[in-house]
């Protein structure tokens, strides 16, 4: 996994705002539920007009209702070695 992949590059195809600021947080190297944990506990202290982006080894079907009991709209790719979800809150 060369450090200096971007991964906001794969996302261009999806939904995700891309004119708005980006946090990145790679949680591949954690295991069950820290990644599901670290994202929700990120999430509120984002900007609301940024994107999360975040790296994974696996799609995290468990953040996704999560994300939708919480208003959040996302989007994620397969990239590389790694699936890569943006998350971000609806305009509005």
């Amino acid at each position: 996994m060369a450090a200096t992949t971007d991964w906001h590059a794969h996302l261009a195809e999806t939904a995700v705002p891309l004119d708005r600021e980006r946090e990145l947080l790679d949680v591949r190297e954690l295991g069950p539920p820290d990644p599901l944990v670290e994202t929700l506990e990120t999430l509120p202290e984002l900007a609301d007009d940024a994107v999360l982006v975040q790296v994974n080894d696996r799609a995290p079907q468990h953040l996704y209702p999560k994300l939708d009991d919480r208003g959040y709209e996302y989007a994620t790719v397969e990239a590389d070695d790694a699936v890569v979800t943006g998350i971000w809150t609806p305009e509005g």
